[in-house]
């Protein structure tokens, strides 16, 4: 009697869920689109606010600058307060400061991309009720958005990793180490594209050392976003527009590598498991007394497989 086998999933599935190139370019697309809702309607409620908040920092300033040697104690402790207040509701400082850190376009598009994706740099924070509440929904929505994102990305990683294991198999005729040798090479190209060299990017426009830039971006793709390092905040620095797109891309795909690793390695350490439960099922089976009333010509069942043991 030939034993029962599970069918295996076809090519093209990774953990039998089909990830369609098309498909997943319509969620990117709806993705982007729910990023661009956000990013306009955070510029619309919290534009006005920041203007009104520009105009009465500068009145407030050049009214402190003419009367600038009669400047006393308190005067000054005001003038030092209304500047942090400013710096926090992203109002403009200097002149030429960059718009990262202002309700912009930019600043607004940044802040959806950090709210969605759980990371919360601090930098920027709704201050109106209307942007409140816009925020609450807008996470609701867009936090399980973005982590279906995550999840076609990375099963779309999963099934390159696994048509080149499946070539390599047939090149070297040893599909274990065909595995391996894919999984070694999935996770260096991610460490180089995300890890490695995303630091000399920061280093040579942020002006940060290699150690800075990297701890940026392990902080950024784990989502703890501390906030002690933010792209675009030194106001003695002109940034590209791709600067900041790039760096929303980067994060997107990175968060999607990052899961993928995490998956490896949780499938790795529930390997073990699977192995000590199996054992342990069979332990209590051969440990159960037999059956008064079985006869001694009659043979004992044999042992049926608990699902999942690999026992064919």
């Amino acid at each position: 009697m030939h034993a029962l086998k599970a069918r295996a999933p076809p090519e093209g599935r990774a953990g039998g869920c089909t990830c369609s190139v098309p498909g997943t370019l319509l969620l990117l697309l709806i993705y982007l689109a729910y990023l661009a809702l956000g990013t306009g309607v955070f510029w619309i409620l919290e534009g006005h606010l920041v203007w009104d908040s520009n105009r009465s920092f500068e009145r407030d300033k050049w009214a402190l600058l003419q009367n600038y040697t009669c400047l006393d104690g308190p005067a000054l402790d005001s003038l030092i307060r209304g500047i942090i207040q400013a710096y926090k509701s992203g109002s403009v400082v200097f002149g030429n400061t960059s718009s990262m850190e202002r309700w912009e376009l930019v600043g607004s598009f940044f802040f959806s991309v950090s709210t969605i994706t759980t990371i919360g740099y601090g930098n920027l924070s709704p201050h109106t009720l209307g942007a409140r509440l816009f925020c609450i929904l807008f996470a609701l929505l867009g936090i399980p958005l973005n982590l279906v994102v995550l999840n076609r990305l990375g099963h779309l990683m999963l099934r390159g990793m696994h048509r080149c294991a499946h070539r390599l198999g047939r090149t070297l005729k040893d599909p274990a180490k065909a595995r391996w040798l894919a999984g070694c090479g999935t996770l260096l190209a991610g460490l180089l594209l995300f890890l490695v060299l995303p630091p000399l990017l920061f280093s040579y426009i942020e002006g940060w050392n290699y150690m800075e830039g990297f701890y940026f971006a392990f902080i950024t793709l784990s989502t703890v976003g501390y906030g002690d390092y933010m792209i675009g905040m030194d106001p003695s620095r002109r940034y590209p527009v791709w600067y900041k797109n790039m760096v929303s891309w980067w994060i997107l795909f990175g968060m999607a590598w990052l899961a993928l690793i995490i998956q490896m390695i949780l499938s790795l350490m529930e390997i073990p498991r699977e192995m000590c439960s199996c054992y342990h099922h069979d332990s209590e089976e051969d440990l159960k007394p037999s059956n008064w009333r079985q006869g001694p010509a009659k043979e004992p069942e044999p042992p049926v497989p608990s699902p999942g043991c690999g026992i064919e």
